[in-house]
């Protein structure tokens, strides 16, 4: 479902990704990990074709990025770490204006859709609110909303939990979850290493722009030599590669 293929990119004489290869099966839970300025960030923007790769491909749901761009952002739903949204629509207008971007018809079908995603993520009764009168964490959910809402093959997400209570992430873990079982493969950055082993299945640990380490949470530990909490096996695995941890 997902393919990176020597995925590089350069800042004059910085590789901020450095020729990664990664291999993510349709409906898998795939955690992405590691100290700020590693280059996860840079990495999913290239996925979502924000930034244009130096080198390498990406290719999503069997379409090369490069050569369809329409195409796999027609089949991916995007949730950066600093979203942008017009403060001066309600939520529902925005959701409207998102199916917009998308070219969907504005269909019974498709506003029952956008019904049931404000529901599940708590927003119906505010969903002719401005968004500027929404909380933080509001805003991240409404966001949510926006990327699920034409109902996409491929989830990438940076850093979902900011700004969420601990109810709201509890809620966006399950959902996370439940795409996955519908079918959806998620890839996700996040800082939160509680996060990474409770929702995904696999997880890879980028530093320096390149993978150190893959597996699942016990695979990691097994590379690290070490039982514990992952925070200390990820500290471990980084700090072997000589650099401290987040």
């Amino acid at each position: 479902m997902i393919q990176l293929i020597d995925l590089t990119k350069r800042y004059r004489n910085l590789k901020a990704v450095d020729r990664i290869n990664l291999t993510v099966k349709k409906g898998a839970r795939f955690g992405f990990l590691g100290p700020n300025g590693a280059g996860k960030t840079t990495t999913i923007k290239m996925m979502a074709g924000v930034l244009r790769p130096t080198e390498g491909r990406i290719i999503i749901n069997g379409y090369d990025l490069a050569a369809s761009p329409s195409a796999v952002k027609e089949c991916i739903g995007f949730i950066p770490d600093r979203p942008f949204m017009y403060e001066k629509l309600t939520g529902l207008e925005f959701l409207h204006f998102v199916v917009g971007l998308y070219g969907l018809d504005h269909t019974p079908l498709l506003k029952n859709r956008m019904e049931d995603l404000l529901t599940l993520f708590e927003l119906r009764h505010w969903e002719d609110e401005l968004i500027e009168s929404y909380s933080h964490g509001m805003k991240q959910r409404l966001v949510m909303c926006a990327a699920l809402v034409h109902e996409p093959r491929v989830l990438i997400v940076d850093e979902p939990m900011v700004g969420l209570d601990p109810k709201g992430a509890r809620l966006v873990k399950d959902i996370f979850r439940d795409q996955a079982r519908n079918g959806t493969t998620l890839f996700m950055s996040t800082h939160s290493l509680e996060m990474a082993e409770e929702v995904c299945e696999e997880i890879a640990i980028i530093q320096a722009g390149r993978i150190i380490a893959r597996g699942s949470a016990e695979e990691l530990r097994k590379q690290a030599g070490m039982d514990g909490k992952l925070e200390d096996v990820f500290l471990r695995l980084t700090q072997e590669k000589g650099i401290a941890g987040p």
